[in-house]
């Protein structure tokens, strides 16, 4: 209550002060003379206003901040505001808050220098104005507000120091009140920036949830396939090594070898998510071991993988998928056969693992859904994020080439035994 008379006493003060001048001065001059006492009519009559608006002022600030304080009941806030987050995103946050406050008239933006000012129409809390210009609040300077805001740069975060005041010199505070429009101002800013913080971090915890669902959606698939190990393949391959093991028992001896290969790379892991392309590279050859006998002539198998590519992680199963869309749908349907070629180079930071038959291609009927090459992309996706990707292109003059692409992580030592 104290500093709310003292602040009302200021300015009272500087009005009596400035009508004392003004009435000396009238007092002395020839065509005034005459018509005393208008002008200690006139002086009386700007001093009630200037108390009324006082305070009213007064009464407004208390309103909108619950207390009353020197630093309130200013015309000019300041606020320093720390947003977790680095300059430039911070930036955009404050430009775009500031646009969309009401009654803004001008902006003008600077990313470089990380600088926003604006313009603002100042409202009357209390409607129309009655008095117009008869009001001695609005003679001094103009009827508009004015925020700068800057952002410094931090560690990880954003800075914002943030001033909203008068359009017009500091000296008129001694003589005029904002109705505590630059107070609003000030609280708005700080508020909805709040808000947007909040509603960023609410999406991003919505966006880390969706995404370990989606892992535990894709791992809970890759379980699936673990658990089904294509029962259709087991079944042909046991009928396969009982046929044989009457007419040619050293080959179903080896069917039977390269089914036990191919069943041990094929049982989930507990101890890591990811394979190694070497894994994975076993796990194909076994595959396509057991096809050459069931298949003959029909099938031929050319790897090309580098030994030093061997310890690259990959996620599990994901080249057994390519391999397996080669054979269904490019070479069983193609009466004569063809080749399956695995080949792998290095290219920077990435690897690329590329799968090429030269059976039907995309133009034969039967080609399949697509699921499997969907989920191999949703499974990139979730592992690696942009840094991996799937490319299926026509093989050239006939068949298809699926290309896998890799970060070029190694796998820890010792990875590769504990699996075997």
């Amino acid at each position: 209550m104290i500093k709310g008379i003292f602040f009302v006493a200021r300015l009272v003060i500087a009005w009596l002060l400035a009508l004392f001048f003004i009435l000396v001065v009238m007092g002395h001059s020839g065509p005034f003379r005459n018509i005393q006492p208008l002008p200690e009519i006139i002086a009386f009559a700007v001093l009630v206003l200037v108390v009324t608006g006082a305070f009213s002022h007064l009464r407004r600030v208390r309103l909108i901040a619950g207390h009353v304080n020197l630093d309130t009941l200013g015309n000019r806030q300041r606020r320093q505001i720390e947003l977790p987050f680095e300059a430039g995103e911070a930036f955009d946050m404050l430009d775009a808050t500031i646009r969309e406050l009401p009654y803004t008239e001008e902006v003008e933006s600077a990313r470089d220098s990380l600088q926003v000012r604006s313009k603002m129409r100042r409202p009357n809390p209390y409607g129309r104005a009655v008095l117009g210009w008869l009001n001695p609040f609005s003679w001094l300077g103009s009827r508009r507000n004015q925020i700068f805001a800057t952002v410094t740069p931090g560690d990880g975060i954003g800075s914002v120091m943030l001033v909203c005041e008068p359009e017009s010199g500091a000296w008129t505070d001694w003589f005029r009140v904002d109705d505590g429009s630059n107070l609003v101002n000030a609280e708005a800013i700080s508020r909805a920036l709040a808000r947007r913080v909040t509603e960023r971090r609410r999406r991003e915890q919505q966006a880390a949830a969706q995404t370990a669902t989606d892992k535990e959606l894709a791992q809970a698939r890759l379980n699936l396939l673990y658990a089904q190990v294509e029962p259709h393949f087991l079944y042909n391959t046991l009928a396969s090594a009982q046929y044989l093991t009457r007419s040619e028992p050293a080959q179903a001896d080896r069917m039977l070898g390269h089914l036990i290969q191919y069943l041990r790379h094929s049982l989930p892991s507990a101890e890591e998510t990811l394979s190694t392309l070497g894994e994975e590279l076993e796990r194909a050859r076994a595959y396509l071991e057991i096809l050459k006998i069931r298949m003959g002539a029909r099938l031929e198998l050319k790897i090309e993988v580098p030994d030093a590519l061997r310890a690259i992680t990959l996620p599990p199963m994901m080249l057994q998928t390519l391999v397996e869309n080669a054979i269904k749908h490019g070479l069983e349907p193609k009466p004569g056969g063809g080749t399956v070629w695995i080949l792998g180079r290095r290219d920077g930071d990435s690897v690329a693992i590329t799968v090429v038959d030269d059976g039907q291609g995309f133009g034969a009927a039967g080609g399949g859904t697509g699921i499997g090459l969907k989920n191999v992309r949703e499974r990139l996706q979730l592992v690696y994020g942009p840094r991996a990707s799937l490319a299926v292109v026509a093989n050239v003059p006939e068949g298809v080439a699926a290309t896998l692409t890799v970060p070029a992580q190694q796998a820890a030592p010792g990875a590769t035994e504990s699996r075997s």
